[in-house]
């Protein structure tokens, strides 16, 4: 699996429910900002990003990146930082 980090800027009619729907379907997330969530996916970028795209409207912002190699963070939970340090142990380099 790949981990990927996506970010996103609702603009107008603001349609979280939606995306976020999609974004859970992924199965393996966590959410470690308000408009930060991170994936674990066989999929590429571009499959992640037309999947995440049909939940949003033309005028909202979206940004699918594949996390690899180092990572840092400061300030998230004990939660999120468990769930981080496992992913990053099986994720695909």
């Amino acid at each position: 699996m790949k981990l990927y980090q996506i970010t996103y800027d609702l603009r107008k009619q603001r349609d979280y429910q939606s995306l976020q729907t999609r974004i859970k379907a992924y199965g393996t997330w966590c959410r470690p900002l308000e408009s930060t969530w991170i994936i674990a996916t066989s999929q590429t970028a571009d499959q992640v990003r037309d999947n995440l795209k049909i939940a949003m409207d033309a005028d909202d912002g979206l940004l699918v990146t594949r996390l690899q190699g180092d990572a840092a963070w400061y300030g998230l939970s004990v939660e999120v930082t468990k769930w981080l340090h496992n992913q990053y142990q099986h994720c695909e380099v």
